[in-house]
């Protein structure tokens, strides 16, 4: 049994908690019937005790396991990870998603993804990067009565994201820290018609006014003050031929969108200027949650 998660990049600067897309960077399990249970981890994080044991991943995976079977089972799992931990790249949504779903796999239940994306909501109550997680592609998302709510589209493969990974983290409750109570009407207005405009985008495949639509004035530019290298990896992106380019979720990394031709140069110029930092290119993911019986 086999189970493989997309990263994800979540708010796209605008789209706060509501926008979100899936990208080729994946976390794999393999999943075999064992007279014992065990565990081995490879990858990102694999030296970190708790990540090595993947405690949420099992905790979450037991639960609902013994909601389907009635019984505990034992069984050997066998995980790579390499989405990067606390990197503003949905690994937190990707191990909710993958140990729901290996759940299903492992007991030999059918499922579907809206059920899947609802029952992930439980563990994760913002749906930006459990959405794109699940479903794959680029989607705008929201909640309603406890369910999820949302529409997806394809990213076509001409596309490509850079990744900008910093060799600090920003942790995602200390980032919601640094944002205010209150918000002036104009921030508003400012961050929800570009949002809007984004979707509008995204869904009409007009790429070249990212550039305009992915601007924010609700968290983006109060959270890269954390960590203000940053705002110049923006920058060399956008002035490579980025067709855009936004603090993925929390931060630190920082995501770009570009055309496959341009991807090289950004990427090279990225990795130049900030040599302590990864750069990743990868193409985007439309397929989300994958699993083989």
């Amino acid at each position: 049994m086999f189970v493989s998660v997309p990263a994800t990049s979540a708010n796209l600067g605008p789209g706060f908690d509501t926008l979100g897309l899936a990208i080729n960077f994946r976390n794999e399990i393999t999943i075999k019937p064992s007279r014992f249970f065990s565990v081995s981890t490879r990858g990102e994080g694999a030296e970190n005790p708790h990540i090595r044991k993947n405690i949420l991943f099992m905790n979450i995976f037991n639960k609902q396991y013994i909601k389907l079977k009635g019984q505990r089972d034992n069984f050997r799992f066998e995980f790579i990870n390499r989405i990067p931990i606390s990197r503003g790249l949905g690994s937190s949504s990707a191990v909710i998603t993958a140990a729901l779903t290996s759940a299903y796999v492992a007991a030999g239940e059918r499922y579907n993804k809206r059920k899947i994306l609802n029952l992930a909501l439980e563990y994760e109550p913002h749906p930006d990067n459990i959405t794109p997680a699940v479903m794959g592609g680029f989607n705008v998302a929201c909640v309603e009565d406890k369910k999820v709510y949302s529409k997806k589209r394809k990213v076509p493969e001409y596309l490509r994201a850079v990744l900008v990974i910093p060799n600090k983290t920003i942790s995602t409750a200390k980032s919601r820290n640094v944002l205010p109570d209150l918000y002036r009407t104009e921030e508003m207005v400012y961050s929800l018609s570009r949002a809007s405009f984004m979707t509008s985008l995204f869904m009409t495949e007009s790429w070249d006014l990212l550039r305009i639509a992915s601007k924010d004035k609700l968290h983006q530019t109060r959270r890269m003050k954390q960590m203000p290298d940053l705002f110049e990896v923006q920058k060399t992106a956008l002035s490579n031929g980025a067709l855009m380019s936004t603090l993925s979720g929390s931060g630190s990394t920082f995501f770009t969108l570009c055309y496959a031709d341009d991807a090289a140069k950004i990427h090279q110029a990225l990795a130049q200027k900030f040599p302590k930092f990864r750069v990743f290119t990868k193409t985007l993911d439309n397929y989300g949650v994958t699993s083989k019986s």
